[in-house]
């Protein structure tokens, strides 16, 4: 496309540069980080169980050792000490477990020899008759 006589140009392709955000053609290149603080879900206290374990199955006064061990916790995970709020709350839940186990346990027993007596009781009062 050079007119007969003309030398040839070296001329370079423009090429638009875009370094920087959508939308902003021509700015510089420049890295942007974004931190991003996830906060951590503070562990669990377990006070509400270890409140119905402590009123209802408190069975070796377990649900009175984790209802301690809840508030224990809770004191930490005020405090900012997480690690320490961990432990108790795990202690907390384990106690709340074995007093629930127990718990459901002896109903568990209690309605079998309930069941048994009354069974008992009929045939005696059926015989005696």
């Amino acid at each position: 496309m050079n007119p007969e006589g003309q030398p040839a140009e070296a001329v370079p392709l423009q090429v638009g540069r875009n370094d920087g955000p959508p939308g902003q053609p021509g700015t510089s290149a420049v890295v942007k980080y974004t931190t991003v603080n996830i906060p951590t879900e503070p562990p669990p206290d377990h006070i509400i169980w270890s409140l119905c374990c402590f009123a209802h199955c408190n069975l070796c006064c377990l649900g009175l050792a984790a209802l301690i061990y809840s508030f224990k916790a809770r004191d930490k995970k005020v405090a900012g000490d997480l690690a320490g709020a961990q432990s108790y709350g795990s202690t907390a839940r384990c106690l709340n477990i074995w007093s629930t186990v127990l718990a459901c346990t002896m109903i568990f027993i209690f309605i079998i020899l309930l069941s048994r007596s009354d069974v008992m009781y009929r045939t005696v009062y059926y015989y005696r008759y």
